[in-house]
C-alpha cells in the first residue's frame, strides 16, 4: 500500500499555517538560506538532477526548462508563476495557496535566485479573491523579513514580486496568453516559436513554471535530489497533489508519491459513495481522455497514464459512479470549453459551438447515430489542428467518451433522449 506524501500540505494542520510564523517554525525559509550559499548554475542542476518536472499538466522536466535561457541575452530575465487554475475538477493550487503561501514565495526566491532574474509574478485568476489576498499579504510578510526585496538577506540577490490577478479567463492558462495578459493586451495564444524562454514576457527571456512545480523546489534544495527521486518512479519522479472530487466519501487533497493507484487513493478516500459503483473518472481533469474502472490499478504516472491513452494532467480525479449520464457530463464539459475559447483559430471556436450543438441535440433525443460520427469528425479537426492545447483538450473526453460508452450514447437516440434520472447523480437524489 502506498502511503502518502505530506511535504507541502505538512503544516496545514495548523491554523496559521499561512503566516510567516507557522512557515518558519516548520523550516520555512531555510533553503532560500541554503540557496543563496549556492551558486545558481548549481541550483539549476539540482533541479535536473531532482527530475521535477512540470506539475500544472504537460509535466516538461523543469530544470531543463531553467537551462533554456540564452546566456547571451541582454535583456532582463523574468519568472512568472501561473496561478490560473481554472480546469474544470482541478483545485490543487488554490488550497496550497491557501494554506501555505510562503511555500511558493520561497519557491518563487530560490527559482529566480538560480535563473538570475530579479522580477517575477505571480499570475492568480482573477475569481479567487481570498487567495489574491492571501498571497498578497504573505508577500507583504515576507518583504518585511528581507527574504525578498533588495539585498535578500544580505545576500546582495534583489528580487521584486509581483501579485497580478487576472481577469478570469481560462485560455490565459495558456502560457503565452498568460504573458499577453501580463502586459495589458487580451489574453490569447501566441505563435511559437519563439518560445517564452527566448521571447516571452516583454520579448525578455522568461521562465513559466506552476505553482505547485515551484513550491516543490524549497524541499529539493533543502533535502537533496536523492531525497526526491525516493519518491514515484523512475521516470516521474517525486509526490504530488492527486485531487479527488465528485462521488468519493472523502474528497480533497491526497498529497502522495507519482506512481500510486486510484484503487489506493479510493480505499484511502473511503471509496465511492454507499451504495454506488465506479462508472468513469478523470485521471488529469476534464481535458484528459477519460478512464474507466477497468484502470483503476493503472499507475498515475507520466509514463503509465499515457500509455493506458490519456494524461496524467494536473492529477485532478473526477470521481463519477452509474447515476451519471456521460453524455449531459462531457456536454458540460464542452460547454465550458465553447465558453472559454477565445476565439482566435477557427477549429476551436467552431468546433466546440457545433459539438455543442450536437450532444444538446442528442440529450433531448433529437440525435442520430449519425451524429456519433458527426462528433469524432469534429473532434479529428479539433485535434492537433488548434493553435494551442484548448482544442486537444476539448476533443480528449469526447473522443474517450465515445469509445468507451458508444452504447450509452447510441441509447440516447433509440430511446428518445437521456435515459438517466439526474437527481440521482447529485448529492441530495444519490440515496433517494
Amino acid at each position: 500500500m502506498t502511503t502518502l506524501t505530506p511535504v507541502l500540505s505538512a503544516n496545514w494542520d495548523r491554523p496559521d499555517s499561512f503566516t510567516l510564523q507557522g512557515y518558519r517554525d516548520g523550516g520555512g525559509y531555510e533553503a532560500l538560506r541554503t540557496a543563496l550559499t549556492m551558486e545558481p548554475d548549481t541550483i539549476v542542476d539540482l533541479v535536473k538532477a531532482s527530475g521535477l518536472r512540470g506539475r500544472g499538466g504537460a509535466g516538461f522536466p523543469t530544470g531543463m526548462k531553467w537551462g533554456f535561457l540564452p546566456k547571451d541575452n541582454p535583456n532582463p530575465r523574468y519568472l512568472v508563476v501561473n496561478a490560473d487554475e481554472s480546469e474544470p475538477g482541478t483545485c490543487k493550487d488554490v488550497p496550497l495557496m491557501l494554506a501555505n503561501p510562503h511555500a511558493l514565495i520561497e519557491g518563487v526566491a530560490i527559482s529566480a535566485y538560480a535563473i538570475r532574474s530579479s522580477q517575477a509574478f505571480i499570475y492568480v485568476r482573477g475569481e479567487v479573491l481570498h487567495v489574491i489576498r492571501r498571497l498578497k499579504r504573505a508577500v507583504e510578510e515576507a518583504r518585511e523579513a528581507n527574504l525578498i526585496g533588495p539585498d535578500v538577506l544580505g545576500s546582495g540577490f534583489d528580487l521584486d514580486v509581483v501579485v497580478h490577478a487576472g481577469a478570469g479567463a481560462y485560455i490565459c492558462g495558456e502560457e503565452t496568453a498568460l504573458l499577453d495578459s501580463l502586459e495589458g493586451y487580451r489574453g490569447q495564444p501566441r505563435l511559437k516559436p519563439p518560445f517564452p524562454a527566448v521571447a516571452g514576457l516583454y520579448a525578455s527571456p522568461t521562465v513559466v513554471n506552476n505553482v505547485e512545480s515551484i513550491a516543490s523546489v524549497p524541499g529539493i534544495v533543502g533535502n537533496g535530489a536523492e531525497w526526491f527521486t525516493s519518491m514515484g518512479t523512475e521516470k516521474s519522479a517525486g509526490f504530488g497533489f492527486f485531487s479527488l472530487s465528485g462521488h468519493v466519501r472523502r474528497p480533497g487533497q491526497y498529497e502522495a508519491p507519482l506512481g500510486i493507484t486510484l484503487r489506493e487513493l479510493l480505499d484511502m478516500a473511503g471509496g465511492v459513495r454507499e451504495g454506488h459503483e465506479l462508472k468513469f473518472w478523470t485521471p488529469g481533469g476534464s481535458s484528459t481522455p477519460i478512464f474507466t474502472d477497468e484502470h483503476l490499478d493503472t499507475p498515475l504516472d507520466f509514463e503509465s497514464v499515457g500509455a493506458a491513452g490519456s494524461m496524467l494532467g494536473t492529477r485532478a480525479l473526477q470521481i463519477f459512479d452509474e447515476t451519471t449520464c456521460v453524455v449531459r457530463a462531457v456536454g458540460r464539459w464542452i460547454e465550458f470549453y465553447a465558453h472559454e475559447s477565445c476565439g482566435k483559430c477557427t477549429p476551436c471556436r467552431e468546433g466546440n459551438y457545433w459539438m455543442v450543438q450536437v450532444l444538446d441535440r442528442l440529450e433531448r433525443g433529437e440525435g442520430t447515430e449519425a451524429d456519433l460520427e458527426k462528433l469524432l469528425d469534429i473532434c479529428d479537426n479539433l485535434l492537433g489542428r488548434s493553435f494551442c492545447a484548448l482544442g486537444d483538450g476539448a476533443a480528449s473526453p469526447v473522443m474517450s467518451s465515445i469509445k468507451y460508452f458508444r452504447k450509452e450514447y447510441i441509447d440516447h437516440v433509440t430511446r428518445g433522449g437521456c435515459p438517466f434520472d439526474h437527481r440521482k447523480s447529485t448529492v441530495w437524489g444519490g440515496t433517494a
